[in-house]
């Protein structure tokens, strides 16, 4: 790996490597609770100054990018292990569950993302999550299991809505994060099943 002035870039050591995964860390956990969790507030959770989070970061933006980054990443890695095959409401039951996880442990930092990343960023990183609920909507209605009398875009937004609103309510302390699965399946799987559904 080469720097800038084409001299071989050095390895980060170990002590490096370790703060700045505290710091992504820190910054993961105090955003998806508080979007404007300031960056005292994250070194300070990391266990660092200020001056080696700027050493790492050297603006909010940047670390905002790299924390949305890793979230977006880990996200679509999970999202694409989970077992779409099979009958649509078990399948859908699947993904629902580990949206639940991701949009729990990410929370509010969507909120935070949108300030640093670019629209078509943002809109990437909601596709894909969006194209695999689509695909087992589709596969739903055409089986009779889900209703085909609204749109499927309207039925897409009711279940991000559930999603989050769960999200949220873990937050307030309505519901427990234990509860919060159950809730949100029973919850989207009444909403998008036709009246005769098993």
């Amino acid at each position: 790996m080469l720097a800038e002035d084409g001299a071989a870039a050095r390895p980060k050591r170990a002590d490096a490597l370790r703060n700045i995964e505290a710091i992504v860390d820190a910054a993961t956990r105090l955003l998806a609770a508080d979007p404007d969790a300031s960056l005292n507030e994250i070194a300070k959770e990391a266990g660092v100054g200020r001056i080696t989070l700027y050493g790492h970061f050297d603006s909010r933006a940047t670390l905002l990018r790299e924390v949305a980054e890793r979230a977006i990443a880990h996200s679509e890695q999970e999202l694409g292990e989970v077992d779409l095959a099979g009958d649509p409401r078990e399948a859908l039951g699947r993904l629902l569950e580990a949206s639940w996880r991701l949009t729990h442990r990410f929370g509010a930092l969507v909120i935070a993302a949108s300030q640093a990343l670019s629209p078509e960023q943002l809109r990437r990183a909601h596709d894909e999550p969006a194209a695999r609920v689509r695909a087992l909507l589709s596969r739903g209605r055409e089986a009779g299991e889900f209703r085909d009398d609204v749109p499927i875009d309207w039925q897409l937004s009711v279940v991000q809505a559930i999603l989050h609103g769960a999200s949220a309510a873990v937050h307030r302390g309505e519901i427990t994060a234990e509860d919060a699965p159950g809730l949100v399946g029973d919850t989207v799987l009444a909403a998008l099943s036709v009246a005769n559904s098993r």
